[in-house]
Parts: C-alpha cells; sequence; structure tokens
C-alpha cells in the first residue's frame, strides 16, 4: 500500500527536493504540497493524506499550530506528522510532541533516513529512541512547574492493565519487553497498547510517552 504524503514548507526548493526524495520509493507518494500552516491544514482536510511532512517556521500560521489543528480533528484521526526543521531541538522538540506530531527530523536528513522516517511514522511506531524521547521530556519537565501532571482525570477511563502498559511504555519498553515483562502475549500488549491511545486520544507511542510523563505514571530517571 502506498503511503501518501503531503508537504508543507515555505521555500519551493526544498518542497522540490522533498518531492523527488519521496516519489523515488515506491511505496510512498507526494499528493499535495502547502506553503502556510495554513494551506497545510486545509489541504490534510482534502487529501487525507497519511503523513503531513511539516517544517515549524511557515507563514500565515506555523508549523506547530498546524499539527495541533490536524491532530485535533476527528476528521483526520488517522493522518500523522512529521515535523522537519533546522531550528534548536530543544526549542522545538518538545513543543512538537505536545502539538501531536509523531516526531521530528532535522532538514540535514540523508535522503534514505528521510524515506524510512516517514515509513516509521506511518506505521505508528516510535521514530525517537526510548533514551533520546526520555532525555528530552526530563529536560523540559525540569524547566517547567509541573502542572498537568496528576493522574487522577486524564487517566480515569484506563484500567489498570492500560495504566500498568502506559507506564512500561513510558520507560521505553517493547512490545516484546511489555508483554516478557506482564507474562502476557505480545497480541495482547499491542490490544492493551491501542486500547490506551484510543482512550487518551494519543496518535502513536511517542503521544503516550509524552502522556505517561505529564501525568507522572513516569517520572525522570524512571527505567
Amino acid at each position: 500500500m502506498t503511503v501518501r504524503v503531503l508537504l508543507a514548507d515555505d521555500q519551493a526548493l526544498l518542497r522540490v527536493a522533498f518531492r523527488v526524495i519521496i516519489d523515488s520509493a515506491p511505496d510512498l507518494e507526494v499528493v499535495a504540497e502547502a506553503s502556510t500552516g495554513r494551506e497545510a491544514v486545509e489541504l490534510a482536510r482534502q487529501t487525507r493524506a497519511d503523513v503531513v511532512l511539516m517544517d515549524v517556521r511557515m507563514p500565515d500560521m506555523d508549523g506547530l499550530t498546524a499539527t495541533r489543528l490536524i491532530t485535533a480533528d476527528e476528521n483526520l484521526a488517522g493522518v500523522r506528522v512529521l515535523i522537519i526543521t533546522t531550528f534548536d531541538f530543544d526549542e522545538y522538540a518538545f513543543q512538537a510532541l505536545r502539538a501531536g506530531a509523531s516526531s521530528f527530523v532535522g532538514k540535514g536528513i540523508e535522503p534514505g533516513e528521510l524515506i524510512e522516517a516517514i515509513r516509521i511514522v506511518d506505521r505508528g511506531d516510535a521514530l525517537l529512541s526510548p533514551t533520546a524521547t526520555k532525555a528530552l521530556i526530563t529536560r523540559f519537565l525540569d524547566q517547567s512547574d509541573g502542572r498537568g501532571r496528576s493522574t487522577s482525570e486524564r487517566l480515569r477511563g484506563l484500567t489498570d492493565r492500560e495504566r500498568e502498559v502506559l507506564t512500561l511504555v513510558g520507560t521505553g519498553m517493547s512490545n516484546d519487553e511489555i508483554a516478557q515483562h506482564l507474562v502476557i502475549s505480545v497480541h495482547t500488549a499491542k490490544t492493551h497498547i491501542k486500547r490506551a491511545m484510543d482512550k487518551l486520544q494519543a496518535h502513536d507511542r511517542a503521544q503516550l510517552v509524552v502522556i505517561a510523563y505529564e501525568t507522572g505514571l513516569v517520572r525522570p530517571g524512571t527505567g
């Protein structure tokens, strides 16, 4: 099945370069291009692309705001956003994840790595390593006031098992490791993760890791 990609970047030359790279892969196809964040949101709704390759700094509406609008739209539940930026990792990375992006890459990424990143994001897998994700979120929480980390409201709809699985996802465990830790099948572990994602309206594992930290299920240094 072909992965349909929407390009969102205000630099025409970069869009051309990204299109050439993406269309060179037999399982990827660029279906539309946007030069502003607002256009990206409109085209995401029109095309129902599988993955939006989203720049951060764009006129009319920035990429983080556009990402937030796309991921909050129930009609675009299957659309995933991959942020691509030249700007500082710490400044934008966590903001992108909180906005609903599946992950982020730099514009200096190699062509083959970009193609694989799109495939990974489309599958709903974590593009960032657990170590990198945990380090990023820990840094953010160290600089924040800790608001929003209570488990009482946000996690109320989860079963005890789903909450336990969410905690293990937050510590960076893979499906196989979670299954082994809980003495369940990998299929059962995946089912619990999927149910937790649905209840928490998380697009993928990266979102679950953010939620695990924000709600306090996982604390800096855990895992």
